[in-house]
């Protein structure tokens, strides 16, 4: 883990605070909602939804979601409020201010995604408890719940397929997903369009999972990169638990409004 920009946390937020712009881009799964069993049931605990509608009521104050979930499952767990902008599928989905936007398709790149159906559903077949996710320009391949033997052997099972169907794609590792794409943009592409869209002077980014690492990566001087939760992390700051990410998002959002921006 890097060496923190500034001595405490505190004193980073305070500097943040004063930025012109401000972006405040926040995974969601195990950052602001705990993990559940079935992720369609996942939902931010209250505190991480009060401090996020406090941010969004401060001028000059931009509030993004950055998922690896497909964006309208997305939309669907974060009960995504007025003025959220959301990131799915890892930067390969955006809907901001109502429009749906995502890198093109070609005819090539179909016929992939199709192969990639077709290798991922039989896998899934063979290893019960496993379920299939359809994504834009590729598949996440699910075993929450399994036990971790079970996990790994699906994994490798999935790897195994994809590597003899020939098929060049990105793959992820994340907690209790593999996913597989055609198109190889990351959190950190995601960040640095977002930064771009909204003119932001300085960004927050907070994060759990090890495609958390692309976003963190991609910020600069000036920003503060959050992990939550255990593991290697190339962030300046750590939080325990998605309850210690929302404390941190409302003091932020309490230095924000006492700038008087």
């Amino acid at each position: 883990m890097s060496e923190p920009m500034f001595p405490t946390l505190d004193e980073a937020l305070t500097r943040l605070a004063s930025t012109e712009h401000l972006l405040v881009a926040l995974d969601f799964d195990g950052t602001l909602a705990p993990f559940v069993d079935n992720p369609e049931e996942s939902r931010a605990i209250p505190e991480a939804r009060d401090a996020v509608a406090r941010l969004l009521e401060v001028s000059h104050t931009t509030v993004a979601f950055v998922s690896g979930r497909a964006v309208d499952s997305l939309s669907r767990a974060s009960e995504s409020p007025d003025g959220i902008l959301l990131v799915g599928s890892h930067g390969a989905e955006y809907r901001f201010d109502g429009v749906d936007t995502h890198p093109p398709l070609s005819d090539g790149d179909r016929a992939r995604v199709a192969t990639l159906s077709g290798v991922l559903a039989v896998v899934s077949s063979e290893h019960p408890g496993t379920w299939v996710e359809a994504k834009p320009a590729g598949f996440a391949l699910h075993t929450r719940g399994l036990p971790d033997e079970l996990e790994l052997a699906a994994n490798e099972a999935a790897r195994r397929a994809v590597a003899d169907a020939n098929l060049q794609v990105k793959v992820r590792d994340g907690k209790d997903v593999i996913e597989f794409s055609i198109l190889s943009v990351t959190k950190g592409d995601a960040l640095r369009h977002l930064r771009d869209y909204t003119g932001a002077t300085a960004v927050l980014y907070a994060g759990d999972d090890v495609t958390d690492e692309d976003g963190f990566a991609a910020l600069g001087e000036g920003d503060l990169s959050l992990k939550c939760g255990p593991g290697d992390t190339v962030a300046n700051y750590r939080v325990a638990s998605p309850a210690d990410v929302a404390a941190v998002l409302a003091t932020l959002a309490q230095e924000r409004a006492a700038t008087g921006r």
